[in-house]
């Protein structure tokens, strides 16, 4: 070491506490699969998978285009390929154990070696190949192999050194998915008494621990107009993780309706929780039909990508990748009023009317019973539910520390310089944190307990605005001036 002598002086810089990231808006969607045509060793039945393309769905839980069956082939269709967006987990609870169909044997007749069975959902193991009398059974990778083409048709190919000729007539049975089996008690799901597994919402505990980013999101199109998945979805998403998390239900509104019954639907049904955003009715792009909720799910992603990951924007009148809406029965056009009518009892639609298709509607499930914006408007209550799953991310790290004046200080310190820094980003109008004596008596602080008081307020989205328009005669008096 070189030989040093007099008096010196280096400078640590000072710590400062970077608060972890929520930058990714993650939607938890949960619904059936066509997982006949996973690539995984183990179908996944009641798996949070997370795919951050087409290709990872597809790997994992097959794709169809059969969406009335297979309802996360819709989302993924419209979030990957439409609104090119990413990551997504899904859950799929269609179980082939649990949810299947037998098909009878029918009759086909070989094609150069090869026949098509045109249906989805064949469970690959199921099938059965006989000969066209029944008297002789074939035998799987001896006599043929089965496949799937890209549209999810089973492949019946014959072996060459097996029985069947290229010409053979065979009688082919086998048992596929249905997903009318599927009810909403396995979107609903619970834990397994006897082995703690959890199923269907219940798996939501499970999506921080495995992949370390908060939902955001929660989705079941195809499921969440059930009154009973819908409140099960609302109740997840306000207490996600033993309630250290808090999250968004999108929920679809029935769209056998027509507009003017929604609201009294909605009342009915109870979809009226500040957690839920009321998606009504279809929405439809390139003669496809998407539940509102998926394309809602989309542009609310999309804004807060376009918002540095804060979802202090509004959805509402960003634009949706659409091209018309409908009921179960027929194609409507929603104007303002419509839309309007529709937003007033607490429901999201989208509306063509200038620059083409937007979403349409900032208030939660709650309005109009309650109008505080905290509860009611849309960016407001998902600030509230950002700002509070930050701060539980950022400070973990400080429990079970001293309960002392130097960890008051570095947590009151920075949080208001976090605050400050989402105020001068314009993400909120401003925010403090405090520690007060008041609501921290010394039982409290003897037994472990302290509460810091956090005062924000993010920007209400500006939904209203008024232009008065008056006639003034004064300025005639321009016609008489002498020019200069």
């Amino acid at each position: 070491m070189e030989e040093r002598h007099g008096i010196f002086v280096s400078e640590q810089p000072a710590e400062v506490i970077t608060p972890v990231p929520l930058n990714i808006t993650l939607p938890v969607v949960f619904g059936t699969a066509p997982i006949n045509l996973t690539t995984l060793e183990d179908a996944p039945v009641n798996k949070p998978i997370l795919c951050k393309s087409r290709d990872d769905v597809v790997a994992a839980f097959g794709y169809s285009d059969d969406w009335e069956s297979f309802t996360l082939s819709e989302f993924t269709h419209y979030f990957f390929k439409i609104a090119k967006l990413s990551p997504v987990v899904f859950v799929n609870v269609l179980d082939p154990t649990k949810h299947n169909a037998t098909v009878a044997a029918s009759i086909f007749t070989l094609t150069d070696g090869v026949v098509t069975v045109a249906v989805q959902g064949i469970i690959k193991s199921s099938v059965v190949v006989t000969s066209d009398d029944g008297a002789t059974t074939y035998t799987a990778g001896k006599d043929y192999s089965v496949s799937f083409n890209t549209s999810g048709n089973l492949v019946v190919s014959r072996i060459a050194s097996g029985a069947l000729t290229s010409n053979s007539a065979v009688k082919i049975s086998y048992s596929k998915l249905d997903r009318s089996k599927v009810t909403a008690a396995d979107l609903i799901g619970g834990v397994v008494e006897a082995t703690g597994e959890a199923t269907g919402l219940e798996l939501l505990d499970q999506v921080f621990p495995l992949f370390r980013i908060v939902p955001a999101l929660i989705a079941a199109p195809g499921f969440s107009q059930n009154p009973t998945v819908a409140a099960v979805m609302t109740e997840k998403a306000a207490s996600l993780n033993g309630g250290h998390f808090k999250a968004q239900a999108i929920t679809d509104l029935s769209s056998e309706l027509v507009y003017t019954d929604t609201p009294a639907w909605k009342k009915t049904n109870a979809y009226t929780n500040p957690r839920q955003i009321n998606t009504y009715p279809l929405f439809t792009y390139a003669d496809r039909t998407y539940h509102s909720s998926t394309v809602a799910s989309a542009v609310i992603v999309q804004t807060d990508v376009n918002n540095g990951g804060v979802p202090s924007a509004s959805p509402s009148n960003k634009s949706a990748k659409i091209d018309g809406t409908k009921t179960d029965t027929r194609t409507i056009a929603l104007g303002p009023q419509q839309a309007q009518y529709l937003n007033a009892n607490g429901i999201v639609t989208a509306l063509n009317f200038v620059g083409g298709f937007v979403l349409w509607g900032n208030r939660t499930g709650v309005y109009p019973d309650q109008k505080d914006p905290q509860s009611s408007f849309i960016p407001v209550r998902r600030m509230f539910d950002w700002i509070g799953n930050t701060l539980t991310l950022t400070y973990w790290k400080y429990l079970d520390g001293s309960t002392d004046k130097r960890l008051i200080e570095s947590i009151t310190d920075a949080v208001n310089f976090w605050l400050n820094g989402l105020a001068a980003a314009g993400y909120i109008l401003g925010g403090r944190v405090e520690f007060n004596a008041s609501e921290n008596p010394v039982s409290a602080l003897m037994d472990g307990k302290m509460k810091f008081h956090v005062y924000v307020t993010p920007p209400s989205p500006a939904q209203d605005i008024d232009f008065v328009l008056e006639y003034d005669a004064s300025y005639f008096a321009a016609l008489f001036a002498t020019a200069a």
